[in-house]
């Protein structure tokens, strides 16, 4: 780097931190701070531990956003410093590029991570797929995206538990659920709601003809506080069925799985990972409850869509990402405009550069 470029990022990062500041309100969270650290020094704050504990994640939260806006502050100040001392060509000015970069890479992190303020975007999250128009085309597209997203998880360490899988006949599954548990598994994830489409050669047509293949994916928040969600016996029709695994020791032979639907909303549930009927219902009622609660947020704060998505029917025109696997390889989002030819390393679970892309977008 140039030292003129050096010095304007170095003045463009003193912008930006300004603008994080402000939109953290980091005079006003400090303050939260303190009077949050007070309240734990109180007598009788353990006396509702479910409180005390919200409290303290809550203190914990703020301190790290005051300790990352301090610790970025820092280094910005160490790096100019360093530069207003230094020589261009010399060895420090190695290490000024270094820092840099790392500076960058950190503000990065922390910019997005700041758009994440949702209610519910902390909380795990609930990942269905349901293949659309073309058969077993879109039954084995379903099984890539659950692949897909299995590997994104990996990548950011989150924990992966299979609620229901329902094979398809020939190849690829026809439905799958996922519990996606860690933080900020929900405001990640809430990008991907909507139909994907896949173009390619088909492994299945014995002449090659290309394909165009239909998934959606639905993700809803888990949400802990479920106690005020109400669900009359009147109003869900219960479904039992036999269990389809994967065989070996994990398989349930039993009608042990569980479809709820909800009649008044038609919204459907299924569970089959638990060893029994009655923790598979237990299961499907959480998953039902979180359901309805983001429904009755989302209605109440008229922002449907920032909850759960658009709604559309599974095929031409309603998608919000292509993957073109022929006669080109690309993906590409149709709503921010983001897109890759690295079609390999988004089959395994490398799109966060779609997810950031909407997030940055969803804000402005």
């Amino acid at each position: 780097m140039e030292r003129y470029e050096i010095n304007k990022y170095l003045n463009d990062f003193e912008i930006r931190i300004e603008d994080l500041k402000t939109s953290l309100n980091l005079d006003k969270i400090k303050s939260e701070y303190k009077q949050l650290s007070q309240v734990q020094l109180e007598p009788g704050f353990w006396d509702d531990v479910k409180q005390a504990q919200e409290t303290i994640e809550k203190t914990n939260d703020i301190k790290e956003q005051i300790d990352t806006i301090e610790d970025l502050q820092g280094i910005y100040e160490d790096i100019y410093e360093l530069f207003e001392l230094t020589e261009e060509g010399s060895v420090e000015w190695d290490l000024i590029e270094e820092e840099i970069v790392a500076l960058e890479k950190s503000l990065k992190a922390f910019e997005l991570l700041t758009l994440l303020n949702g209610p519910y975007d902390k909380n795990d999250c609930i990942l269905e797929l349901h293949p659309g128009a073309g058969g077993t085309e879109s039954q084995d597209w379903c099984e890539m995206l659950y692949r897909m997203y299995s590997r994104y998880a990996s990548r950011h360490r989150y924990k992966v538990d299979l609620l229901d899988l329902q094979p398809g006949e020939e190849a690829g599954i026809k439905s799958v659920t996922i519990k996606i548990k860690g933080k900020y598994a929900y405001g990640n994830l809430k990008s991907e709601v909507g139909v994907h489409r896949l173009v390619r050669i088909s492994p299945f047509d014995s002449n090659k003809r290309r394909h165009t293949s239909f998934v959606s994916c639905d993700v809803t928040p888990i949400i802990e506080n479920l106690s005020e969600i109400i669900i009359n016996d009147e109003d869900i029709r219960v479904d039992v069925y036999r269990s389809s695994g994967a065989g070996g020791q994990s398989v349930n032979t039993t009608d042990s799985a569980v479809r709820i639907t909800h009649l008044p909303t038609g919204i459907v549930v299924t569970c089959q990972n638990e060893r029994s009927q009655l923790q598979n219902k237990t299961v499907a009622m959480n998953i039902l409850k979180s359901k309805l609660a983001a429904l009755h947020e989302a209605e109440r704060i008229a922002e449907l869509e920032g909850l759960k998505g658009t709604q559309k029917d599974i095929t031409w025109g309603s998608q919000i990402r292509s993957y073109v696997f022929h006669p080109y390889q690309m993906v590409k989002d149709h709503r921010t405009g983001a897109e890759t030819a690295q079609t390999d390393l988004v089959m395994d679970g490398d799109i966060d550069s779609f997810i950031n892309s909407y997030l940055k977008q969803v804000v402005k």
